[in-house]
């Protein structure tokens, strides 16, 4: 009997143990950001390659987001979650009444996970996302980087070279977070938006852990 609880106890321990490591949120590194914390905030417990960001049906051009993570050495990173989120069509942050009194309440609705696969890769489905309404703001859509068990960064917005409000400076206040945001979006034949945004974990992220 004895060895039978025993063996329930460790079970339960090791099961006990992998929950607390899943619900851990990681330390945010490279300076402090608005909301750091929703990125944690309605989380799904294991998120696809592949996640929706805008529901089908939203008011809005189409638009696919992807890329590929990889680590400094170039290599594809397995396992990173992204983070992002964006304005509906009009500019504006729809809110979910879910999260009122949360940082993610000011993330609005329009947010998704994805976790990449073995090639390193991610991809979103939205729509393309509309410029601060009343103001010279260019579409851009948030990205922040979780690494499970290690930490959690924003990386520079994707941003469009094909926006007329993207001027000389905004291009100048780009960091190289992650890598470059800048994209130059395609239609194709069915009106959808194609944009890629690779991503190097820890790229020019001040306070990025080495090991």
């Amino acid at each position: 009997m004895r060895k039978w609880v025993t063996a329930i106890a460790l079970v339960l321990g090791v099961a006990l143990g992998a929950a607390l490591a899943l619900n851990r949120n990681e330390p945010v590194v490279g300076g402090p950001c608005e909301g750091c914390d929703a990125v944690f905030q309605g989380r799904p417990d294991d998120p696809g390659s592949s996640a929706r960001i805008a529901p089908v049906g939203e008011r809005g051009e189409a638009l696919v987001l992807a890329g590929v993570v990889r680590d400094a050495r170039g290599q594809p990173a397995a396992g990173i979650i992204v983070y992002a989120y964006h304005t509906d069509a009009a500019g504006i942050y729809p809110p979910d009444e879910r999260f009122r009194g949360r940082s993610a309440y000011h993330h609005g609705r329009l947010r998704a996970w994805a976790r990449t696969d073995a090639s390193g890769r991610y991809r979103f489905a939205t729509i393309r996302p509309g410029g601060y309404p009343d103001s010279g703001e260019p579409e851009h859509i948030h990205l922040h980087v979780i690494e499970p068990g290690r930490c959690t960064y924003y990386i520079d917005d994707v941003l469009f070279d094909d926006d007329a409000r993207l001027t000389d400076r905004h291009r100048q206040r780009l960091e190289g977070r992650g890598g470059s945001g800048l994209t130059s979006p395609r239609k194709d034949e069915k009106g959808v938006w194609h944009v890629s945004r690779d991503i190097v974990l820890g790229q020019n992220i001040p306070g990025y852990p080495l090991n």
